[in-house]
């Protein structure tokens, strides 16, 4: 397997230790030997247990930074947003959520807590799904209307950045769409409390705001250390209200970002762990919460799950599906975890058309069995890299995801439009294969 600058991985197998997932590696056989004595291929360096990250013998390891906020994990944690945001110095915090939420009850229920903890929050729900450039104006004249000091949200990624447009634009002011890009950002923001609702989006966790711009029909994407929050509170209990067709968007989203973030240029031996944990635990429970969707254990893996792709890919980034779901959901305004649905098997067969291999833990943790004898070829990793575009496009279909982009509105006269954007987006330059715009023409095609 090619990993990074060349080096070789060579998968024996996915295993879990507890609850946690081990890839292990096979040591070199004959035939990689003799392919490693002609100069085909580089030494390998391992670990003395033979598994672990690999780095080739002649490359020093790459620098990796990994950023997180304090997590608090578990059910009936709600009421830990409440201390979080005292102990960040909160006395008028705004609550940020949506009509949705405020109907299952639990902005109110977060509220107490604050008023509990002494604090006085104000509440403003006008976010609508995929946040609108001009709902972040108006959230951030409540901010200042206020007088508020500290985010608090309650919801899923569309409330959550939301929360982080605001609080961007209390400290930064000017208009949201200024800062699209990568570190934009010049003065400090308000501290933010994340509370998930939705077990996909990863937002609590991510340095990602992704909002709408209305005037092109677009999302831009808002990349940014500041907006990381500083605390997420995970509470698998709030997933019990999501409508089905919200599980179901949202937990392909992260199986989106597991895989993407896996295959990322951008990916190190702190993120690869992180996205075959997600992409297992996707794999084995997001069926079972549409069967069984009050069934608390299944709920907490979902919840798991979620928070694992988002520290894979807030760290290691995306890819090709997500610079394209992007456009398709900023155009048609539609649920961004159907579209990657859509898109996603595509894009693993694009890019594992010239290298396979990365893709073979990614099969296994979504069930492939491993290779006779633990043995790794060329052809395995093509046969596991098609398997685990099937498997996804089967997980879609038991999901109820649409076939195509047609059925939810994308025409051939969209595509060449949908691709130009699409080149534009940040998520692509990590994408592991180049793409030039006609293969994110043709990619648009082959999904419609």
């Amino acid at each position: 397997m090619a990993v990074g600058g060349g080096s070789v991985v060579l998968v024996d197998s996915v295993t879990r230790a507890g609850e946690s997932l081990v890839v292990c590696r096979r040591q070199a056989g004959p035939e990689t030997e003799a392919e490693v004595a002609s100069g085909a291929r580089p030494a390998p360096v391992r670990d003395s247990a033979g598994r672990g990250h690999v780095q080739s013998g002649h490359e020093p390891p790459r620098l990796a930074k990994f950023h997180v906020p304090e997590i608090v994990f578990g059910s009936g944690s709600l009421s830990e947003a409440a201390h979080a945001a005292a102990r960040l110095g909160a006395r008028r915090p705004l609550l940020v959520t949506d009509e949705g939420l405020l109907a299952a009850g639990w902005p109110q229920q977060l509220g107490r807590h604050l008023r509990d903890a002494g604090m006085r929050p104000s509440v403003w729900s006008g976010v609508t799904p995929n946040p609108k450039d001009h709902e972040i104006a108006a959230g951030h004249e409540h901010y200042r209307a206020e007088r508020c000091d500290v985010l608090v949200a309650v919801g899923g990624g569309s409330v959550i950045d939301a929360a982080k447009g605001i609080a961007l634009l209390a400290g930064n002011g000017g208009a949201i769409t200024d800062f699209e890009g990568v570190d934009r950002m010049v003065n400090p923001i308000p501290p933010m409390v994340m509370v998930p609702a939705t077990s996909g989006t990863g937002a609590d966790v991510s340095q990602f705001c992704i909002i709408t711009d209305t005037l092109r029909n677009t999302k831009i994407t808002i990349l940014g250390r500041a907006l990381v929050p500083d605390v997420s509170v995970v509470d698998p209990q709030l997933l019990t209200t999501m409508p089905d067709w919200l599980n179901a968007a949202t937990g392909l989203d992260a199986l989106t970002h597991g895989i993407e973030a896996y295959v990322s240029r951008a990916h190190n031996p702190l993120t690869d762990h992180h996205a075959l944990q997600a992409i297992s635990l996707v794999g084995g429970h997001l069926e079972r919460t549409m069967d069984h969707p009050l069934e608390q254990e299944s709920r907490v893996f979902m919840a798991q799950a979620a928070l694992e792709a988002g520290l894979a890919f807030t760290n290691a980034i995306l890819g090709a599906a997500h610079a394209m779901s992007h456009q398709v959901g900023g155009l048609l305004d539609l649920p961004h975890g159907v579209i990657n649905g859509i898109l996603l098997p595509h894009v693993v067969r694009f890019n594992a058309e010239p290298d396979p291999a990365r893709f073979v833990p990614i099969a296994q943790a979504l069930g492939f069995p491993d290779a006779v004898g633990g043995r790794w070829s060329q052809a395995l990793a093509e046969d596991a890299s098609e398997w685990a575009a099937v498997e996804v496009r089967r997980l879609a279909d038991e999901l109820g995801v649409p076939k195509g982009l047609a059925e939810i509105g994308v025409t051939e006269a969209d595509v060449e439009k949908l691709a130009t954007m699409t080149m534009a987006d940040a998520c692509l330059s990590t994408n592991p294969r180049e793409a030039t715009r006609d293969d994110i023409e043709a990619l648009f095609r082959q999904a419609l």
